[in-house]
């Protein structure tokens, strides 16, 4: 998951540089292809067997709500600050918190939520609601982390009987599909440069995808979503060395709550795994709950 959080970054990183030559549909769309081209050499030493599923309709649904959740996040990083986007899309978790007990019957466990509602406090220190005005980009943003927690909900239900590179590819081949019509309607000529930042955008993005798609198949999607705030690190990071956005101290205090937010979680979740064995019953449980 952390590793995710660095390639998902370096992506947004990207995509908020080629934008300003490019729009964000067309960038989508390139995203998409070339995310796929970099698994074909895994497809083909499996003989495309990954592809084998019984669950195409599912897939194809993960599609539609990623391809949505895709170009309006995309926008957003073309036209918003990149942490204050990155910072938004930390709403995320709090959905997806409440999908994982409404569809996926998990229990809902106090420190759990204890520590996403510490994320989201970070969140909220970092955006100061009142000083910073609800644009465009923060509603386009709000928008696509609520698509996301419906992908990632999709995501643990496909990981039950799907490895992680069969939820990549088909994630890419319907993503591809479905992003040529907005690309087409605003196609833009481009130059040999700006085709080699896109090679780049679909690499990070497919080494983005891969480990979270496993990382989702490790443990439940309530325990993981809090690392996922690390991402509000390594954009701050970018956007300050590229962009000249310099973080402010509201900036590194919410971030500070938020990455503690994930070691807690992170511990207890380990904490409560661990197997306890009784010998002179022969019982063992598993310390859930």
């Amino acid at each position: 998951m952390c590793l995710s959080t660095v390639a998902f970054s370096i992506m947004h990183g990207l995509v908020r540089f080629v934008s300003e030559v490019l729009p964000p549909f067309q960038i989508a769309f390139f995203r998409n292809i070339f995310g796929l081209a970099f698994l074909l050499p895994l497809l083909m030493r499996s003989r495309f067997a990954v592809l084998r599923t019984q669950r195409i309709g599912l897939h194809a649904l993960r599609g539609v709500i990623n391809i949505g959740a895709m170009l309006m996040f995309f926008t957003a990083l073309s036209i918003s600050p990149l942490a204050k986007v990155t910072a938004l899309s930390f709403t995320a978790p709090i959905f997806m918190a409440i999908l994982a007990v409404l569809v996926l019957g998990e229990r809902f466990r106090i420190y759990r939520w204890f520590a996403i509602v510490c994320g989201f406090a970070g969140m909220l220190i970092i955006l100061r609601p009142g000083v910073v005005a609800i644009d465009t980009g923060a509603l386009l943003v709000t928008g696509a982390a609520t698509l996301w927690a419906v992908a990632m909900i999709i995501i643990k239900f496909l990981s039950r009987t799907e490895s992680s590179l069969t939820i990549v590819a088909y994630m890419g081949i319907f993503l591809g599909v479905f992003s040529v019509i907005p690309a087409i309607w605003v196609w833009q000529p481009f130059g040999l440069e700006t085709l080699f930042w896109m090679v780049a955008i679909g690499l990070f993005g497919t080494i983005a995808q891969m480990t979270l798609s496993q990382a989702l198949k490790e443990t439940d999607p309530t325990a993981l979503m809090p690392f996922d705030f690390l991402k509000l690190i390594w954009t701050a990071i970018i956007g300050a060395w590229f962009f000249a956005e310099i973080p402010d101290l509201y900036t590194w205090l919410g971030a500070a709550v938020i990455f503690s937010s994930g070691l807690f979680i992170a511990y207890r979740e380990r904490q409560s795994k661990q197997r306890v064995s009784v010998p002179d019953q022969g019982i063992t449980w598993s310390g859930q709950d």
